[in-house]
């Protein structure tokens, strides 16, 4: 992890707590600021209506801002 220098959006089910975890301590070593976002709700595989329609919205406005900053 501590090579990861790249812009990085992390998504995870809110209902995932070992992944949510999992994810605050791999970006913990990253050398890149990270962004976790959690859709609550969600469990590992974002089946729950609606969830995957979130992760969706999230990442298309992380990288609408990301690619707008560069």
């Amino acid at each position: 992890m501590p090579r990861v220098a790249a812009a990085t959006l992390m998504i995870v089910g809110g209902e995932d707590y070992q992944v949510i975890e999992l994810n605050r301590a791999a970006a913990a070593h990253m050398r890149c600021d990270p962004v976790l976002k959690i859709v609550q709700g969600a469990t590992h595989l974002f089946e729950e209506p609606g969830t995957l329609e979130t992760v969706v919205a999230l990442a298309i406005d992380w990288f609408q801002q990301t690619l707008q900053d560069r």
